[in-house]
Formats: C-alpha cells, sequence, structure tokens
C-alpha cells in the first residue's frame, strides 16, 4: 500500500521539499545503499577474485580505420601511417606511447554492429539491447558492479563511477546501481559544503531530531527511508576511501604522465579508483564526432590525448599489478565511414569498425579480426555490442548463464544472450 504525506513537516519543512532532499540524497548515494546486501555462498571465494573494469568512452563515434586498422594505399586510407607495436599487430603513427603498450591489448577489428544514430548507438554499445520504449536496460557500470559489489563487503564509496561524463543509466536493476558521476579531478558536484565539521554535526543532529520525531508520528516509510539515506551519506562522506578521489595528491610526475587535462586525469582517477576497491569505472572523451577536417582533429588533438593518458594507464595498471584483474573496455558508439567526404571528413559508419580490450586475462598483442582492403566490410567472423560485453563479462568471472527479470517480468539474459570471442581467451 502507498502512503500519503500531505501534512507539513517539523518546522516548516514542506512535504515537497522533504521529498525533493530524499530523492537527491539518494541519487547521489544510491550505489552506497547497496552495500548492505547480504554476501552470496562462494563469498571466500569472490573476495580472492577482485576483479573490475575501465570503459574508456570514445563518445561521438572514433575513426576507427585512422586509428587501429588502417589501409595505407587505400582511397579510403587516409593520411596517417601504420607503425609497428610491442604486439603481433600494426597501429597508428600518432599513437607512439600506445605502441609501447599493445603487448597488453587486443584490437577487435571486425565489430559490425546495427546502430550508426548517436543515441542508439550509445545505448547499444552500452547495455548489448537495441533500445526498446517499454524497456530500460543497465549498462555495462550498472551490471558489473551489481555482480561484482560482494567482491568487496568493505567498500563504502559508490561500486560505480562515471568520470567527467554521463554513462547509461541502472535501467531495471534500480537506482543502488547507478552511476556516481564526478568531474574529472574527482570532484563531486553538490558535496562541497563550506561548513566546519563541528557546525555540520550540529545541522545534521537537527535534521536527525526532526525526522527522528516525524517517524515516531507513523506517518509512513519515507521518513524512515530518509533518515537511513542520510546516515549512508555521512558513512561515505566520512569515509576513509574518499581520498581514492583526490587526484590532486598524485606526485606532479605522475599526473603529468597521464597528462594535465581531463581525460588524463580522469584515467588516473580510475586507476586510484579500482586500487581502492570500485568494481566499475567509466571515464569519457568527447569529441569524436568527426563530420569535418578529421585527420587534422586526431592528429593535433584527440589521438595525443588518448595516446598519453591510456598508454599511462594500462603501464600503470601493470606495474601495480592490477591489469591482471582489471578489464579494459576503449569503444565509441560505432565507427567512422571508410568513405572521406567533401568536408574531408567521416561519418557514421556501424558496419564495419575496431574496439579495443586488454586485461583481466584477456590475450594481448593481438588483432581480431579482419575488414577488407578498403575497411568498407569485415571479412571475418563479425562480433556484435553483445559479443563484446560477453567477452568482458566473461574476463570478470560474471556467469553468461546470469538471467535478470525486468519491471514487466521479462527474463533478460546477461550481455543480450551474446557469444564468447574466442581468440580473447584461446
Amino acid at each position: 500500500m502507498r502512503h500519503r504525506i500531505s501534512s507539513p513537516l517539523p518546522s516548516g519543512m514542506s512535504r515537497r521539499h522533504f521529498v525533493k532532499h530524499m530523492a537527491g540524497a539518494s541519487a547521489m548515494l544510491g550505489s552506497s545503499l547497496a552495500m548492505g546486501h547480504s554476501l552470496r555462498v562462494h563469498a571466500d571465494e569472490l573476495k580472492k577474485n577482485r576483479k573490475s573494469a575501465i570503459l574508456l568512452w570514445m563518445s561521438g563515434g572514433p575513426s576507427t580505420i585512422d586509428i587501429w586498422d588502417l589501409k595505407p594505399g587505400a582511397a579510403t586510407g587516409g593520411p596517417f601511417q601504420p607503425i609497428s607495436t610491442s604486439g603481433d599487430l600494426q597501429i597508428c603513427e600518432h599513437l607512439p606511447m600506445m605502441a609501447k603498450q599493445m603487448h597488453h591489448m587486443a584490437v577487435i577489428r571486425s565489430m559490425s554492429t546495427r546502430e550508426a544514430d548517436h543515441n542508439r548507438g550509445r545505448y547499444y554499445m552500452h547495455t548489448g539491447y537495441v533500445p526498446n520504449p517499454n524497456i530500460e536496460h543497465p549498462g555495462y557500470g550498472s551490471v558489473v558492479a551489481h555482480e561484482l559489489a560482494d567482491q568487496r563487503p568493505d567498500l563504502a564509496i559508490p561500486p560505480f563511477v562515471s568520470v567527467g561524463g554521463a554513462s547509461a543509466g541502472p535501467g531495471f536493476l534500480g537506482m543502488a546501481w547507478a552511476p556516481f558521476n564526478v568531474s574529472s579531478n574527482g570532484r563531486i558536484r553538490n558535496l562541497e559544503m563550506d561548513l566546519e565539521n563541528t557546525r555540520l554535526m550540529q545541522r545534521v543532529a537537527a535534521l536527525n531530531l526532526m525526522e527522528t520525531s516525524f517517524i515516531r508520528e507513523t506517518r509512513g516509510s519515507v521518513a524512515a527511508d530518509h533518515q537511513n539515506v542520510l546516515k549512508k551519506t555521512l558513512e561515505v562522506l566520512t569515509s576513509e576511501q574518499m581520498a581514492a578521489f583526490k587526484v590532486e595528491t598524485e606526485p606532479e610526475e605522475v599526473k603529468e604522465r597521464y597528462g594535465t587535462n581531463g581525460f588524463g586525469q580522469g584515467c588516473l582517477l580510475a586507476r586510484r579508483l579500482v586500487e581502492a576497491g570500485v568494481p566499475f569505472v567509466e571515464v569519457d572523451l568527447g569529441g569524436w564526432d568527426n563530420h569535418a577536417n578529421v585527420h587534422t582533429i586526431l592528429a593535433d588533438q584527440k589521438l595525443p590525448q588518448m595516446d598519453r593518458a591510456m598508454s599511462a594507464l594500462v603501464e600503470d595498471l601493470e606495474q601495480r599489478g592490477l591489469l591482471e584483474d582489471t578489464a579494459i573496455i576503449w569503444m565509441g558508439e560505432f565507427g567512422r565511414t571508410p568513405r572521406i567526404n567533401q568536408d574531408a571528413g567521416r561519418d557514421h559508419w556501424a558496419r564495419s569498425w575496431s574496439a579495443v580490450v586488454g586485461g583481466a586475462g584477456i590475450n594481448g598483442g593481438i588483432a581480431v579480426g579482419a575488414t577488407s582492403a578498403d575497411g568498407t566490410a569485415v571479412e571475418t567472423e563479425p562480433f556484435s555490442s553483445e559479443d563484446l560485453m560477453a567477452s568482458i563479462c566473461h574476463a570478470l568471472g560474471i556467469s553468461l548463464e546470469t538471467t535478470y527479470t525486468s519491471k514487466n517480468d521479462r527474463p533478460m539474459k546477461i550481455a543480450g544472450g551474446g557469444k564468447i570471442i574466442n581468440e580473447l581467451f584461446a
């Protein structure tokens, strides 16, 4: 039965303000509430296997024919030349630092998907499902956090953090698994209070007193829920694990290695969060929707920025012994046309493009699949968003037999029922 609250709250706090306050706090820290759920039967095993994932999201649709699958000499190839790497593959000349780390990474060159619209492609690549007006599917971060959170019973900070941009939502898994959004420097919006601890505690005590009084009037569960959210909020804010967000405490040479731009510091924050036990971190780098001057933008802006940050992340995770348990995924919503348009740009293209993965037991130094000489078609077995997501789940030890029940009681198989890309693990 749904309870209604019609009277004003004590001290003039209106019902609207109360519910708004509760909703805001719940959205901000809903992820932390999920930490209280019970451990599964194999909890001891899970504690030994603390997997994590970092998604490097290239918003806008990167031109992978110019980055990971070059076509030198072809009319569609563009001006960039391939260079050798530490693995058994070649990549773009504007990625010299990543070239030294490619023995850790695999390029899936035979991605062939079906959504070439930004919003639909973003949804599909994040969830493994095409958009459906009747259901909202959970994204990578929510799924991984939901499945791996029990490996971290002592985690006080949220299990899914989105850095520098909004990620896909939790869908039918619920707000407990929503992304916790922060800026690339670790600052958390709406949490910067210019109050001394004593004054803050006084205000919290006063609010707690009002809410306790309200609860005693037996006006429903809303006040008790809100009081619990407040308690969890304080636990998060006062947790020592919040130090993971303080990127500024890193040595200057480390910050410089990653790059002092937003994406570089976001990747550094991702390493810190994984090190602190966060199961899933997404770092956003936008600006890939290059319908004009694509090669100038890539050479002068996007690739140098990406090269420095991504190579630093891979190298840092490996040196700290974290890469063997941390999956890295690099992808956008689709690729770009092999044909170069009249504005010296490339347009949307989902038929044949590349994604990059590594860590967590994934075979590095290889290219999986192949496209035609001009890049217009996949010539080997094509792989979908579902297959990519299934492979990442497999790398993280998440069973592909996992099935959820949506809010309309439909069974939904994890990763859209995709298949494992065997070359990544053989």
